[in-house]
């Protein structure tokens, strides 16, 4: 039987409606998955018809130069980061000149990334002054630095930040000092980026390094050191210096995605300070150059990341030290920090205490100072915005911050986080908190050790499986940070712990949830953080425990001396005191265990370190769930 006119109608309308939304949802679905990117015009044609001509060019040119200049005339800021360059120009003049003959340091790692650092450092000092004042002693410097370097037997490209920022150093030294070297040397140079810096980039075999394309500090430091010295060689070489940029550009945006949603960086602190500068760097060497960008600028949670950067300082003036980051806040951030004020016109960005302060004491000096020196002479003040006193940032790697305002007379700092071990320089740490209040930093995050003597051992530290090696110790695993640890179990290194609930005003607060972190240990785990006051954190853990948990440890790690009271502790430091009050398991005693030495000899070391633990075992949860509540409050 046939089927009627009237039923092939409605057929026909129905795949109409169904080919209809099909099609919108093709449309949402391509929508969903847009995501911003650099433009990348960059071909030989494009260098040809763009490129500047005129020396200068690599974040210095003609017409920031003459802002510069008249910045040195009337600035005092400017004034006096310019004679901090110029003591560090005469100390490189008494150095003996940059050679691979240095001694052996066991901290060290086996590479030249030190070396090639202190090319940078030295062309930095050398060249900016030269620049300003024409001293030939700094010329004649410059020119034997450059030789000396272009004559190592490579820029070590097997451990490529060495190439990317020697090759940044020789870019600057011959850009900067715009022919002024003998003809001889800018050849060798020329030649020496192209042969120890470019060529190593692109493998005989075809393949693409990993650094290209990778979402850490690697891409945004090797792929800097690229452009520069393609923009250095462009005449020379046009079609190489254009394939190298334009594979950087795209590569680029792999590692400035990790600054979304909100700036947040996954890799921590340190690794900002480390990576941006080299992503700020080319934004100041792509403006110079070409006179635009590409959309860095714009990219998003970039320039949130400022926000990120100076809320992740203590009011001691020290860093939230997760992932492999120390405590003692880097110098160089604050030139970092100047481009960020330079392009949102907010004096918040400016670190106008630390560029003011006398040139023998500006401490931990970066050794990009003089390219940080031209972008903060731009500095304008337009819509400056206080920091916020409660912050979230998600990404990779999430974090919260609450903090007081800047006429706190608590010192009040909290930061806590998510995230999991198998992001960049990760660590077991979902759930983690420090935790200051009256210039003392009650709960503390161990922070980094150095790379060096670990791996001299033999020991795996960059391996992130579930067994490998990192999770042995006490820096990067849970059970040397203050977050909940479960049967004496590490953290499952891939759980991704979120930020699931934020507000802000007057009592802040954060919910974390840790369930993927205990995945096979506890059926669900949530974290919250209160600042209930401006004295004191709650911290509240809502359980669900499952048929595999035992133990339920409820961990803060502290350097201060502990007395054990009955419902909780009392923590003592210079004078100060910290009650931590056990407010949910009153049948309970808390306990402490020293961790001066640490377990393993290959640990870091930190004198006076002890885990207060609050220990609950699964028999005593009635109903399956369970609510640690714990205060923290100061005098």
């Amino acid at each position: 039987m046939k089927p009627s006119i009237s039923t092939l109608q409605s057929l026909a309308a129905v795949f109409a409606v169904i080919l209809i939304m099909t099609c919108f949802s093709a449309l949402a679905d391509k929508a969903e998955k847009h995501e911003y990117v650099l433009q990348n015009p960059v071909t030989a044609d494009y260098l040809r018809k763009n490129l500047r001509k005129q020396l200068p060019r690599l974040v210095l040119n003609r017409a920031n130069e003459k802002i510069l200049n008249k910045s040195l005339k009337n600035d005092p800021l400017i004034q006096n980061i310019y004679q901090t360059i110029k003591l560090h120009a005469e100390r490189v003049l008494e150095k003996d000149l940059i050679s691979l003959d240095i001694p052996d340091n066991p901290n060290a790692q086996r590479n030249q990334l030190g070396i090639s650092r202190d090319f940078l450092y030295r062309i930095n000092m050398l060249a900016m002054v030269y620049r300003i004042e024409k001293d030939q002693r700094m010329l004649r410097r410059i020119n034997d630095e450059v030789m000396a370097a272009c004559n190592f037997p490579t820029w070590n490209p097997r451990h490529f930040l060495d190439v990317g920022e020697m090759s940044l150093a020789i870019a600057l030294a011959i850009d900067w000092t715009a022919g002024d070297l003998p003809k001889s040397t800018i050849t060798m140079a020329q030649q020496a980026l192209i042969e120890k810096g470019i060529k190593p980039s692109w493998p005989e075999n075809g393949s693409t390094p990993g650094w290209v394309n990778n979402t850490n500090n690697w891409n945004q430091v090797c792929n800097a050191g690229m452009i520069a010295a393609s923009i250095a060689i462009a005449e020379l070489d046009p079609e190489l210096a254009a394939k190298t940029i334009h594979r950087s550009i795209d590569g680029m945006n792999n590692a400035l995605r990790e600054y979304g949603p909100d700036g947040a960086y996954p890799e921590g602190p340190i690794y900002w300070g480390y990576g941006t500068q080299f992503s700020v760097v080319t934004a100041a060497m792509f403006e110079s150059a070409f006179g635009t960008v590409f959309g860095l600028k714009d990219f998003p949670g970039f320039l949130e990341s400022a926000v990120y950067a100076m809320l992740t300082i203590s009011p001691t003036n020290r860093l939230y030290n997760y992932a492999d980051c120390n405590e003692e806040a880097e110098g160089y951030g604050n030139f970092t920090l100047s481009w960020f004020a330079t392009k949102t016109g907010n004096r918040t960005f400016l670190n106008e205490a630390y560029f003011l302060l006398p040139p023998a004491e500006m401490k931990n000096f970066s050794r990009l100072a003089a390219a940080g020196l031209v972008w903060t002479a731009q500095f304008r003040e337009k819509n400056s915005q206080p920091l916020p006193t409660a912050w979230k940032g998600g990404g990779a790697n999430p974090i919260v911050v609450f903090t007081g305002d800047k006429d706190d007379p608590n010192g009040y700092y909290f930061g806590g986080k998510g995230g999991r071990g198998t992001v960049n320089h990760g660590n077991m740490d979902g759930g983690s908190f420090i935790f200051e209040l009256n210039g003392v930093r009650w709960s503390v995050d161990l922070g980094n050790q150095s790379y060096g003597p670990l791996e001299r051992a033999g020991f795996n530290l960059w391996g992130r499986c579930q067994e490998c090696d990192r999770w042995k110790l006490l820096t990067k695993n849970n059970f040397g940070h203050s977050t909940l640890s479960v049967n004496s179990q590490l953290h499952v290194v891939d759980g991704m712990a979120d930020i699931v609930g934020f507000k802000d005003g007057l009592i802040p607060e954060a919910t974390i949830d840790l369930t993927p972190t205990f995945a096979g240990q506890l059926k669900s785990a949530y974290r919250r953080f209160v600042k209930e006051d401006p004295a004191s954190l709650l911290i509240e853990d809502d359980i669900e425990i499952s048929k595999e948990t035992k133990i339920i440890t409820w961990q803060l790690m502290t350097t201060a001396e502990v007395e054990l009271v009955e419902g909780g502790a009392i923590l003592t430091m210079d004078g100060k005191r910290l009650r931590v009050e056990n407010l949910s398991h009153a049948g309970i005693q808390m306990s402490v265990i020293s961790l001066y030495p640490a377990p393993l000899q290959l640990d870091k070391q930190i004198e006076g370190l002890k885990r207060l633990e609050l220990q609950i075992p699964a028999w005593t949860i009635g109903d399956g769930r369970t609510k640690i509540r714990v205060r923290l409050t100061g005098n």
